[in-house]
């Protein structure tokens, strides 16, 4: 072989099976070879008493070797104009497995690429990309502004957490689509972390392509498909509701600033964080003007029960908080400290707050309000959003048409 390129341990090959171990003479005794995927997990194998040398299986001519003294070094093996050359690239001590393997990489690149026509540097070329590590914290600088406090929260936490530990000591440039699949394969048992996170990535990865740190077009996130969840959607019946309105009864000597929340969420159909942190100064009888929520700016329609619990509110100011919490009046108050005592008095321990929302759109179909209608009252940017209830809509049109050909074949004599 003339040509540049890897160098693989004499009869051997890239497809060879992980396990094989085969073992060959020298002059000083013997070396053991063995072909794994190099990473950190390797370097921590126990000393034996020969040299061995561990050889990549998915990187050709990057490799392993542990002396019996302790000394552990990376190395890359390659062919360049007709002579084989073995390159260190340091020991285990300097250099983790995700940087030699990168080092090894760039070697066999430069290799492969030995002896062809270069094109002359200009500044016009993109810039040397960083450390993920380092790029986080440039994209959160210029970006995390953008979004709710809320988003940034959870968003930095995703980031902190599932982007940092895998990919921070990688260059922003060296992602792949591969590791963002061995990536997925890692959150089999955490698939909700996952369909969270694998967006800010993507979006790292985009504004990566902007800052000239990534080709154009190269997101390595595109494509990759979430996580498929089973949707949790609740709907309480006409006995349920009578339950929960016995439980709040029941709560309201206790906690009334609570019951009365809670009560607005059931007529409204508004998020709970809306209703946590409303404030006075947007109450605009008959309607609620929020300045933002997680679609932007919106109106809450009062209906005339909704209008009644804020009238019950006996502290009315003209500004400040509707629910300020107890501890502190400057905070909202958080009702899920409270919900799981009162679903749990009215025997429904398993419907969250958020369910109330969709009790509101799933009682609105069975009144036969269009979806479009639904959409506005519960304050969706975009239709597929409300779409998600259309099979109710198709069980009250599928209800009404039997009714309907039931009364039909009454008329007309046939048994029903």
């Amino acid at each position: 072989m003339d040509r540049n390129g890897h160098v693989l341990p004499q009869k051997s090959s890239p497809n060879h099976a992980l396990s094989e171990v085969r073992r060959v003479r020298e002059d000083k005794g013997e070396q053991s070879i063995q072909h794994v995927r190099l990473n950190g997990n390797i370097v921590r194998r126990r000393l034996g008493k020969r040299m061995i040398e561990y050889w990549d299986s998915e990187l050709p001519g990057f490799g392993l070797r542990v002396h019996p003294s302790g000394r552990r070094t990376w190395f890359v093996m390659f062919r360049q104009r007709g002579k084989q050359r073995r390159v260190s690239l340091g020991t285990s001590k300097q250099k983790t497995a995700i940087e030699a393997r990168r080092l090894a990489r760039e070697k066999l690149a430069e290799v492969a690429l030995d002896g062809l026509p270069s094109r002359k540097t200009t500044k016009s070329r993109a810039k040397e990309a960083p450390l993920m590590r380092e790029y986080a914290e440039l994209f959160w600088a210029d970006y995390a502004h953008h979004w709710k406090p809320s988003t940034r929260n959870r968003n930095r936490t995703g980031i902190d957490r599932d982007i940092l530990p895998t990919f921070g000591d990688r260059r922003v440039d060296e992602i792949t689509k591969a590791d963002i699949s061995f990536w997925r394969d890692g959150f089999a048992e955490r698939t909700g972390a996952f369909n969270r996170t694998i967006p800010i990535l993507s979006v790292m990865m985009g504004y990566a392509e902007k800052l000239g740190y990534r080709r154009r077009g190269s997101n390595p996130c595109r494509g990759t498909p979430r996580y498929k969840r089973k949707r949790m959607e609740r709907f309480l019946s006409a006995r349920e509701y009578g339950q929960l309105a016995t439980a709040l009864n029941h709560f309201e000597t206790e906690c009334p600033a609570v019951v009365a929340a809670i009560r607005l969420l059931i007529y409204t159909g508004a998020r709970c964080g809306e209703i946590e942190n409303l404030r006075w100064e947007w109450v605009q009888e008959p309607r609620i003007m929020l300045p933002d929520s997680k679609t932007g700016a919106k109106i809450i329609y009062l209906n005339r029960q909704a209008v009644e619990v804020i009238a019950s509110i006996p502290d009315r100011t003209p500004t400040g908080l509707v629910f300020p919490s107890v501890r502190d009046p400057e905070r909202p108050i958080k009702l899920g400290m409270y919900w799981p005592e009162i679903r749990n008095r009215a025997a429904l321990p398993d419907v969250r707050l958020h369910d109330l929302r969709h009790s509101f759109a799933s009682t609105a179909i069975r009144d036969n309000i269009s979806l479009m209608v639904i959409g506005k009252l519960l304050g969706h940017a975009l239709a597929e959003t409300t779409s998600r209830y259309a099979h109710l809509s198709d069980e009250v049109i599928a209800d009404a048409a039997e009714r309907v050909s039931g009364s039909i074949a009454s008329l007309i004599g046939v048994s029903r």
